[in-house]
C-alpha cells in the first residue's frame, strides 16, 4: 500500500454545518481522497458507528481512510489505515498488529519527532503548525517553512504540512519540500466544501507540476 495522496483531509465535525458524513461525501466530490476521521471526543461505538458510514462512503469514491489513534476501530472497519499521536500506541507496536495491512501515519511537530517516527517506521507523518491556527495554538509556536525545508533534506518518506494552510500559501509550503498538505479548517469550515475542496486539489496539481517541472532529476 503507497503513499499517494498529496491532500489529507482531517475531520473536524464541530467546524462543520451539516453532518459530518454529508460534509465529507461534499468533500470527496470535489476530489479528496484521503481522510482521516478524527473524532477524538466520540465513545467508541458511535465512533464505530460512524467509522463505518466513512468506510463506505470512502470506498465509493476510491479514497483512502484513516483513523485517528483507534487502531481497533480502524482494523474493525478494515481502514486503509491509522493515525497516531504522541499518547497513541508506538507505531512498532502498532505495526506488529497490523502489519503491512494498513498505513501509519504519525503526527509530529519538529524535526527530532520526525526522524523518531520514521525510524519507528510510519509511512507518512504530518508536520506543523506551519502557521498560526488557533485549531493547533496549544501545540506553541508556529516551526514556519523553513522547516520543511529541513525536514526533506532529513526524511525518506513522506510529510504532509499541517496548520494554517490555506489555498493562499499551498505554493510555499509544497514548494519548501513538503509532500502535499493536511487541512481541517480550510475544508470543514468552508462555506462550499465541495468548491473548496476542488480549488484546492487545483491548485495544488498546478503547483506540484511547475515543480516537477522545474526540479533537476536526483
Amino acid at each position: 500500500m503507497t503513499v499517494d495522496f498529496k491532500l489529507y483531509l482531517i475531520t473536524d465535525r464541530k467546524q462543520v454545518k451539516m453532518p459530518l458524513v454529508a460534509a465529507v461525501r461534499l468533500a470527496l466530490e470535489g476530489g479528496v481522497r484521503a481522510v482521516q476521521l478524527r473524532e477524538k471526543d466520540l465513545p467508541v461505538r458511535e465512533l464505530l458507528a460512524l467509522s463505518q458510514e466513512m468506510r463506505a462512503l470512502t470506498k465509493e469514491f476510491g479514497a483512502r481512510l484513516f483513523i485517528n489513534d483507534r487502531v481497533d476501530v480502524a482494523i474493525a472497519v478494515n481502514a486503509d489505515g491509522v493515525h497516531l499521536g504522541h499518547q497513541s500506541m508506538p507505531v512498532e507496536a502498532v505495526r506488529r498488529v497490523v502489519g503491512n495491512t494498513m498505513l501509519i501515519g504519525v503526527s509530529t511537530h519538529d524535526l527530532a519527532e520526525a526522524k523518531a517516527a520514521e525510524s519507528e517506521g510510519a509511512d507518512f507523518i504530518t508536520f506543523g503548525p506551519i502557521y498560526d491556527t488557533p485549531s493547533k495554538a496549544k501545540l506553541g509556536v508556529p516551526v514556519g517553512v523553513k522547516a520543511l525545508i529541513s525536514l526533506k533534506n532529513e526524511l525518506n518518506i513522506p510529510f504532509y504540512a499541517l496548520g494554517g494552510i490555506k489555498s493562499g500559501n499551498v505554493s510555499q509550503v509544497l514548494g519548501a519540500g513538503a509532500s502535499g498538505v493536511a487541512m481541517i479548517s480550510a475544508i470543514m469550515a468552508a462555506e462550499d466544501i465541495k468548491k473548496a475542496s476542488s480549488k484546492l486539489i487545483e491548485a495544488i496539481t498546478f503547483i506540484d507540476k511547475i515543480i516537477c517541472d522545474t526540479c533537476s532529476p536526483r
